[in-house]
């Protein structure tokens, strides 16, 4: 059930109206508990300093406080990155928040990864539903960091929004695949794959999601969702309560404030990249959520001038498959059946749609990358190239007449065209 709330009709909400929100469900309720609080890394929008500093002040009768940063298979931080992420020096770090541990969870680390079971073919074909294909695993082993079980309770805080591989962010995914182990990473990025960009994203019952609900009810610690509701950089929104309940609600004003419907696709695209995303691994993310209002044959260009970094963790797999459509996979699955899955999925998200034909690649659409990576790398990871230098955004905007869209600060809000 939801505990408390504020969601804004207009504008955003005061720091005091938060502050109030979270009191109200948190403040004395886990006095003399151990509490494992997890939090987004930077390629979130939202104020996290802020939400830190509160949140440390509300528990501060709890036993022990844990803050770890729910990556996925993204980069860890630094002690002094950890320090920037959450808005505090390393001064502050050994004396007002010397209490605090920060970490970072490392899905690649089998030391801190623990099992919670593991889901056979049947419950994993009864998940996946209509999505299902042999291509998924036949056993999927549950594993996740092993502080959730080391804590009286575990507070998730971030937002949700629309979402490429699960339908909307948020919640429970904070849990599968924020700080699990790789096979449930690979499963449920694969499933999302099979499910396609276009069958999921924006919608709030998918394949995914109850793949991810069906691990997280596995784990017995008690758990309280902070769902937040972007705007900006600021919160529109803040609902706390159970995982579940919380994060539906919480999905159901993202649908209201983070889709941005269109009349009609576009041609060409100016999706800009925000510097948060400093690899292409998340900058993919300029591309998923404009492939909805693209034409057939359109093409989506991903302005990132300042983007020179296909994935530090995935980056030698990106470079020896490319960028390719779903179809294209499946057709040639003897070759690409021994590698990651979640890289496999990452490389069909964003490619986008497209079909073979004859047993050749036809993809729906074009996708370009205008940044520091080079015209010769584009070529090999089967992606268009434009030099960004080359590219004034204010020679985009305004022509919609044109059939041309221009994004400033794309990855976050989906488009979608009406009636389809």
């Amino acid at each position: 059930m939801i505990i408390a709330q504020a969601i804004s009709e207009t504008g955003l909400l005061s720091q005091e109206i938060v502050r109030e929100v979270l009191e109200t469900s948190l403040a004395g309720k886990f006095a003399r508990e151990k509490v494992l609080l997890l939090i987004p890394d930077h390629t979130r929008s939202l104020p996290l300093p802020e939400l830190f500093h509160m949140a440390v002040e509300i528990l501060h009768d709890v036993d022990e406080l844990t803050v770890m940063v729910a990556l996925g298979t993204h980069p860890g931080y630094s002690e002094a990155g950890l320090n920037r992420l959450v808005g505090i020096t390393a001064e502050k770090r050994a004396t007002t928040f010397r209490h605090v541990k920060l970490l970072n969870h490392a899905w690649d680390d089998p030391t801190v990864l623990i099992s919670l079971g593991a889901m056979d073919q049947e419950e994993i074909k009864d998940l996946a539903g209509p999505d299902w294909h042999p291509s998924l695993p036949a056993e999927i082993e549950i594993r996740i960091n092993k502080a959730v079980l080391e804590h009286d309770h575990i507070i998730i805080v971030g937002p949700t929004f629309p979402h490429e591989v699960v339908g909307f962010s948020g919640g429970a995914k904070y849990f599968f695949p924020g700080i699990s182990g790789p096979d449930v990473i690979n499963a449920t990025h694969w499933l999302g794959a099979l499910a396609t960009v276009l069958g999921t994203i924006g919608i709030k019952d998918t394949s995914v999601r109850a793949m991810i609900h069906a691990a997280a009810r596995r784990l017995q610690t008690p758990a309280t969702l902070v769902a937040l509701i972007v705007e900006g950089h600021g919160l529109a929104g803040v609902l706390v309560g159970d995982v579940y309940e919380t994060w539906r609600a919480a999905a159901d004003v993202s649908a209201q404030r983070h889709i941005q419907w269109c009349d009609h696709p576009y041609k060409r695209v100016l999706s800009c990249c925000p510097s948060m995303y400093d690899e292409l691994w998340t900058a993919g993310k300029c591309a998923y959520k404009l492939e909805p209002v693209v034409e057939r044959d359109g093409e989506i260009v991903i302005y990132a001038p300042h983007l020179e970094t296909v994935s530090l963790a995935h980056g030698s797999y990106i470079r020896k498959i490319g960028y390719h459509i779903l179809p294209y996979f499946l057709h040639n699955w003897d070759r690409y059946q021994h590698l990651p899955l979640g890289v496999l999925a990452h490389s069909t998200h964003v490619r986008g749609s497209g079909v073979m034909v004859d047993g050749v690649e036809t993809p729906h659409h074009q996708v370009t990358l205008a940044s520091k990576i080079s015209a010769e790398e584009c070529a090999k990871l089967n992606l268009g190239y434009r030099d960004p230098t080359n590219i004034n955004p204010a020679d985009w905007q305004h022509r919609e007449g044109e059939g041309i869209l221009y994004v400033a600060r794309a990855g976050e809000k989906l488009h979608k065209v009406r009636n389809t």
